[in-house]
């Protein structure tokens, strides 16, 4: 689709020259001779750039690009004048004008900086759409009382500087309401930084929080900046905290009371400014107790807590979770729409779903890539799910598999559930019948939303 432009000067001879041009260019072309009729003509044509004069009777350039930008931010604007001073061409571009261009306009030149305007309002556009789609990724969905109350303390905390733990169940949401928490605070301009706790190594704990400088040890051929680092004047979400060893959370700990530290094989002290968001799935006064989390660290990080509620206790949220599950997938997908019968949706809300909310959204892809047909029946929902005579176990929906990666999908998944159900749920015990490394086995059952999965 061709890019409109509207050219806006008093001199009808200008916009005659240009619009020949900018026509010869492929572009569409507008003109409007004084401020009144360029404001009337964007309201009409809605143009990706505006080429505007800066001396006009009535209201000059200046005025009119006020006004733009008060009623249509996103419109790039570029001033025109042959009496252009750098004093003015610094008051256009405060006011918000992407460029200033002298007369008489070289054509060659115009035609670049056209270019370039376009370009940079094409950026803005998928920029603006990438934020969007972020903050549809990480929106949370339901309307029952327990994500009511979710809702509001996270208004009235996300605003404030202060530090938040976050608990709850695998697979419940943790990450969806610390990334909620950032992008409603006064931070959400500067990046948050996500740290996988359970997946760093103890060796390298200090590597990946504070960085390293070239040459602290063999392979270190670089200077890398650590999490904290990226994460100056944003937010830290330190995930799953409690599986740090001990020796990684008295590190932490300094870095967090003194916002301060050196990266490996430095010598410079470098300060950071992080809000820090915590979750875990453990009960930390528990493992302050049995000796595996330093209190002194839970009560830095425990200033606000914050529950995140299980499945279980908000059922009647599951419909608009399932619809919304069927719809992330279409987009994603070259699959065809299909509904969930009633019978089916009932067998959901009446499941207690270990997994929490991403085991639900695990099984509605699969049932949305494996149900033939454009309704998801009882009899397509597999055990213990569905727990009535016609529902087909694991092992059957790896044989009804359409392709072998499907098949070897449903396999794994149905390995990994049978192991975790005879290790009473416990992972580092799995993962060893299992002969896989624990990190491995976690990434996996974090794939199949079998977070939290314990046996019955």
């Amino acid at each position: 689709m061709a890019r409109t432009i509207l050219i806006v000067d008093d001199e009808a001879s200008i916009i005659q020259t240009l619009e020949g041009v900018l026509r010869d260019e492929g572009f569409d072309v507008a003109g409007a001779s004084d401020g009144a009729e360029a404001l009337e003509k964007i309201g009409e044509v809605i143009p990706d750039l505006v080429l505007l004069d800066i001396w006009m009777p009535g209201m000059d350039g200046l005025e009119v690009l006020v006004k733009i930008k008060e009623i249509y931010p996103n419109v790039q604007v570029m001033m025109m004048s042959g009496h252009g001073t750098i004093e003015t061409a610094v008051k256009a571009t405060k006011l918000g004008a992407y460029d200033f261009i002298e007369k008489p306009l070289s054509l060659e030149k115009l035609l670049l900086a056209v270019r370039n305007a376009l370009d940079h309002y094409r950026l803005e556009e998928e920029v603006s759409l990438l934020k969007e789609k972020e903050r549809q990724k990480y929106r949370i969905t339901g309307h029952s009382e327990a994500i009511g109350e979710l809702k509001e303390q996270i208004r009235v905390v996300a605003p404030t500087n202060a530090w938040v733990l976050i608990v709850g169940e695998n697979g419940t949401g943790k990450e969806l309401v610390a990334h909620t928490i950032h992008r409603l605070s006064k931070r959400s301009n500067k990046p948050i930084v996500e740290v996988n706790c359970a997946a760093i190594p103890e060796d390298l704990i200090e590597s990946e929080l504070f960085g390293h400088e070239k040459g602290a040890f063999t392979g270190a051929t670089t200077m890398k900046k650590g999490k904290f680092d990226q994460a100056h004047e944003g937010t830290i979400f330190l995930d799953e905290i409690a599986d740090m060893s001990l020796k990684a959370q008295s590190k932490t700990l300094r870095i967090l009371q003194e916002q301060k530290f050196d990266r490996v094989g430095g010598t410079r002290t470098i300060e950071v400014d992080v809000r820090v968001l915590a979750a875990t799935n453990k009960d930390l006064e528990a493992e302050i107790e049995r000796g595996t989390f330093r209190e002194d660290l839970f009560f830095r990080l425990n200033v606000i807590p914050m529950r995140v509620p299980p499945l279980r206790e908000r059922v009647e949220d599951i419909p608009e979770l399932v619809s919304e599950f069927i719809d992330e997938c279409l987009r994603d997908t070259n699959l065809k729409p299909k509904t969930v019968t009633p019978e089916a949706m009932e067998i959901f809300r009446n499941y207690d779903w270990p997994g929490n909310v991403r085991e639900l959204k695990n099984l509605v892809e699969r049932l949305m890539i494996m149900t033939q047909g454009n309704r998801i029946e009882t009899k397509h929902i597999p055990s213990p799910i569905n727990e009535s005579p016609d529902a087909k176990d694991a092992w059957g929906g790896a044989i009804l598999a359409n392709t072998l990666k499907e098949a070897r999908n449903e396999f794994e998944m149905a390995y990994i559930r049978k192991k975790l159900e005879e290790c009473g749920g416990n992972v580092s015990q799995a993962a060893e019948s299992m002969g896989v490394e624990r990190s491995n086995l976690h990434k996996k059952i974090k794939f199949y939303g079998l977070e939290g999965f314990r046996s019955k």
